[in-house]
Formats: structure tokens, sequence, C-alpha cells
């Protein structure tokens, strides 16, 4: 029998994934585990930093591809709030460019998604004890970047923009109006505007539709979007 004692010691989880299909599942798997707890489940990439504020979990399990923030960007803001805290990304994608971020951000683990279920349990273990895991799929693509000396991607969005550019991109491309991301960010939809402008001229583009399939190319967002 499962004590109070015993839930205060466990490790304690926040997931992040904006499938509540996934989250439902991801929170059957840790609740079969006795040294393990889901303290606060989030729906997209800006309640994870804040629900990451307020609960302090110890891990956070991490979907890249998330509305209103990506989990890239949301990785680096939880870890700059709080260091101690361990990130396990959690994503379909096992490519380069996704694996490549994702460490930079700072995660301690990697898992592809159709290998959470057997593999989370054991990451979370590994994770919590200081020492990284990474599912198998992607360890041949973190080899392939230390043969290439890790040779920097000019053309991905997360070299080309700032992090408040890829905020306002991802919000863009979601269908946000300027006012509507200007009062989600604090600052005036004029600002945004701004923004916007800069963006589509560093990267050659010329209306919200291309911004939008962009994004989409880059994994900032969804096709479901």
């Amino acid at each position: 029998m499962t004590t109070a004692r015993d839930i205060d010691m466990s490790i304690r989880i926040l997931l992040a994934d904006d499938h509540k299909l996934i989250r439902d599942g991801l929170r059957a798997l840790i609740a079969g585990e006795q040294d393990m707890s889901v303290v606060a489940e989030a729906g997209n990439g800006r309640e994870a930093v804040e629900l990451a504020r307020v609960h302090t979990p110890d891990i956070v399990v991490m979907d890249i591809n998330m509305p209103d923030l990506n989990g890239i960007d949301a990785t680096k803001l939880i870890l700059k709030n709080n260091p101690d805290i361990k990130v396990i990304a959690l994503s379909v994608h096992s490519t380069r460019r996704f694996v490549k971020e994702m460490l930079k951000a700072g995660v301690s683990g990697y898992l592809v998604k159709h290998c959470a279920y057997e593999e989370l349990a054991t990451a979370i273990r590994i994770v919590i004890k200081d020492k990284p895991y990474l599912s198998s799929q992607i360890i041949g693509t973190v080899m392939e970047d230390y043969a290439t000396d890790f040779k920097s991607d000019k053309s991905s969005v997360f070299s080309l923009l700032s992090s408040r550019e890829r905020e306002i991109l991802q919000l863009v491309a979601e269908g946000l109006t300027s006012e509507d991301i200007g009062s989600r960010l604090f600052i005036s939809g004029k600002t945004v505007s701004s923004h916007r402008r800069h963006i589509m001229k560093k990267l050659n583009l010329n209306s919200v539709a291309e911004l939008t399939r962009y994004a989409i190319s880059e994994g900032l967002v969804s096709s479901e979007y």
C-alpha cells in the first residue's frame, strides 16, 4: 500500500504533451511505479514553464511539438528558472536537427515516442541520478554529430531567429493576431508587428501563409494547426 510518506519521497514528474491521450498513457505507466508520482500535466509549452515554476518537479517529460511555445524553448526557460530540474525530451522526431537542439537546450534524456512506454521508467531512474539517457534510435544521430564535429546548421530556425522571434513565429503560425500575441507576451501589438516584419525579412518570406508553412516545416508547429 502506498503511503503519504512514500509519495513525498517519490520522484516528482511533470508531464508536458498537447495530446491528452499520450499524457493519460504516461500517467498510467507512472502510476504503476512505486517510486514515482505525477504532480502536474501541461498541454502546451508555456503552461509547462509555469507549472514547472509552481511545482518544482524532479523531472519534466517534455514533448517537442506543442502549441503556444515549442518544447525546445520551453526547456530552455524551465532550466533557466531552475537548473536542478531534469528534462526528458519525448518526440516523434529522431532527426538530427531536433535531437541537437534539445541537447543544446539542456535535456538529460531523449526518448522517441513509440518507445516511451517501454523506456520511460528506466529513463527517469537513470536521469534522476545525473546520468544521461538516450533511446537507441537517438544514439546514432548523436554519434553522427560527433563525427561531423557538430558543424552548425545555419539554415535552422534555431540559428536564424532569436527565442522571442521563434515565440512570435509560432503564435503567428497558430493563427493568433498581433493583439492576441502582444497580450500573451505582455508587449504591444505594434511591437509584435515589428517583430513579424523582421522575421519575414530574415527568412525572405512575404506572407503569413508562408510563415505558417515555414513554421510547420521547421517543426515549431504541427500541421494540425
